[in-house]
């Protein structure tokens, strides 16, 4: 088994773990990146009291909604961008040590390369799973509301706040979500938000150069004290992926809100500030209507989501590519002394 093989299918199966236990806190910041109720936006709602007013109005399962999917999304991001990864990074440590011979260097990947590494990761894992995250955000952001309630919204509120949610059948599944984004722009509906997705390659680009500088220089410092032992324990890599996430969090979450805010349901009839035509139709919108701030709804949510999904994700990685490759090393044990001298 290739050692690419082994670090996607670990990256797969870290990514579903982290997404199962993170998943409420996903759905809620989705709604809050989305909010564009002018009534909503004057009183600031926390996290854990927007969880229970979704499971007092909607139920729990709402908190899980889009969750299959999602698992799916998880699993194909995270091993699509882990086997890439692990072949780009190949490939640049190859060329290190070619330039070691030469001269050039000292034979390990640098900070660049390690950028340049985790964007084209990134690129890759970001064309082919766009899809999937699109029927997600829809789900995700799908609030259940009775005509009752619907009626009361419009007779209470005023013609130029009248964006509110639209009434969707109790059904909301994922074959029901793809038939309407099929339907609403055909197979290129299934790439909205795939600009500043791509542009958001960055934050795992910056994510894993801080990681793997950390761990390079917290190895190096063990293999440099008195007990020769450069290993690293599961609780020091989950400090250092929580570490690592939120940085690149900070810096690439208003991109996250223009992207959610694309793949979400459209509001084509009523106030068009709530209507987007493309990328940059957004930003210009939200910057006009809502401030910069706009851009920043939601991010402790997403601070604390991303942090602890990342940390998990790190710390599951690693612990299931060492078992693996235990488990080779001793099968290959096993097997060579099965073999007749």
């Amino acid at each position: 088994m290739s050692d690419a093989l082994i670090n996607g299918l670990a990256g797969a199966g870290g990514g579903i773990i982290a997404q199962i236990i993170t998943y409420p806190l996903q759905t809620v910041n989705a709604r809050q990146q989305t909010e564009r109720d002018l009534k909503k936006e004057k009183r600031k709602v926390g996290a854990i009291e927007q969880m229970c007013q979704v499971v007092k109005q909607e139920g729990w399962e709402r908190l899980y909604g889009g969750l299959t999917p999602s698992l799916v999304g998880t699993a194909a991001s995270q091993g699509v961008y882990y086997y890439f990864y692990q072949i780009f990074r190949n490939k640049a440590e190859t060329a290190a040590l070619q330039s070691q011979k030469k001269g050039i260097g000292d034979g390990s990947v640098g900070m660049l390369s390690s950028l340049v590494v985790a964007a084209l990761s990134g690129c890759v894992n970001v064309l082919l799973t766009n899809p999937i995250w699109v029927v997600v955000t829809r789900m995700q952001t799908h609030t259940k509301i009775s005509k009752k309630d619907h009626s009361n919204r419009l007779a209470t509120t005023a013609p130029e706040e009248t964006a509110l949610p639209v009434i969707e059948p109790l059904s909301y599944g994922t074959s029901h979500v793809i038939q309407e984004v099929y339907d609403e722009a055909g197979l290129l509906g299934f790439w909205k938000g795939v600009f500043p997705t791509l542009i958001m390659v960055s934050n795992p680009s910056i994510q894993f150069m801080l990681y793997e500088t950390m761990l390079k220089k917290l190895k190096k410092r063990r293999a440099l004290s008195k007990q020769g032992n450069n290993g690293v324990t599961a609780l020091e890599i989950f400090l250092l992926g929580a570490l690592a996430k939120l940085g690149a969090t900070v810096v690439t979450y208003p991109l996250l809100v223009v992207k959610s805010r694309l793949q979400a349901k459209q509001i084509t009839t009523g106030d068009k500030r709530h209507h987007y035509k493309g990328t940059l139709d957004a930003i210009l919108k939200m910057i006009r209507y809502e401030g910069f701030t706009g851009f920043y709804k939601g991010m402790n949510t997403k601070i604390i989501q991303s942090v602890l999904a990342a940390a998990v994700l790190f710390m599951v990685k690693e612990e299931l590519v060492k078992g693996v490759r235990l488990l080779l090393i001793k099968d290959g044990i096993n097997t060579m002394k099965r073999k007749p001298l």
